[in-house]
């Protein structure tokens, strides 16, 4: 199924274990190759990816895999404990979620290419799979590359500022190592340059949304990286930007 189409990027959806497996290629190279694991070939898979839509974006000529993302759509939020995040934070409070829910996971691209359509496409084709399914709220993980946390220290001070998520939905801690940054930086002033450019660029792209974050990082030793827990309550994306990603998706 096909979600979006540019003239350069097609965004469609998984079909079958050949497409998976190219997914499960595109993963290893951008999270685990030459960082956690030996370079080469190997597969990123886990058994999450069997509860999951898989999202693939290729290149619309030669049908290069240059994106890939995974999808886990929800009821609400009463089965948020069998989502990946839930292994990370205590989600007790969004339990209370009422509506459609979808976490967004495994969001990487081909660490060769530099584009900034690709991500567009990648945005494209969640609208199209949030209007199909009215989901409510979007959340996963947004991370940070390595685990030295001070490189981050205004990208963190930046969220803990002004992005904290509300208290009725705020993640606990689940995971045994954390970066408290809500705590530790709460009176730092962030340097707004800097941090942008530190931040993750899905995390960048969503800040403009309304997105909120937990006020812990996980340190994932396995991958490698610093992540926070991102949700995103559709109903709060400001009309303009909801009318473009409609638009572009369109």
């Amino acid at each position: 199924m096909t979600l979006f189409r540019k003239p350069r990027y097609v965004a469609r959806l998984a079909q079958g274990p050949e497409d998976l497996r190219r997914a499960q290629a595109l993963r290893y190279r951008a999270f685990r190759a030459g960082r956690t694991a030996p370079p080469g070939e190997g597969l990123d898979a886990d058994a999450f990816d069997a509860l999951c839509d898989h999202v693939l974006i290729e290149e619309t000529r030669s049908g290069r895999l240059v994106g890939c993302f995974r999808i886990m759509p929800l009821a609400s939020g009463r089965e948020i404990a069998r989502s990946y995040s839930a292994q990370h934070y205590n989600l007790s409070a969004l339990e209370a979620f009422p509506g459609p829910m979808a976490e967004i996971g495994r969001f990487c691209v081909d660490p060769d290419i530099r584009d900034p359509d690709i991500l567009r496409t990648a945005w494209a084709a969640v609208t199209a799979h949030v209007d199909a399914n009215g989901t409510e709220m979007l959340f996963g993980c947004s991370s940070f590359m390595g685990t030295e946390a001070e490189h981050y220290r205004d990208a963190f001070a930046l969220l803990a500022a002004a992005h904290l998520a509300p208290r009725r939905w705020l993640p606990r801690v689940k995971a045994p190592r954390v970066f408290r940054f809500a705590r530790r930086l709460r009176l730092i002033k962030p340097d707004l340059k800097l941090a942008m450019k530190r931040m993750p660029p899905l995390l960048r792209a969503y800040l403009g949304m309304g997105v909120w974050v937990s006020d812990h990082a996980v340190i994932d030793r396995e991958l490698d990286t610093l992540h926070v827990f991102t949700g995103l309550e559709i109903r709060a994306v400001p009309q303009a930007r909801a009318r473009r990603l409609r638009a572009l998706s369109g």
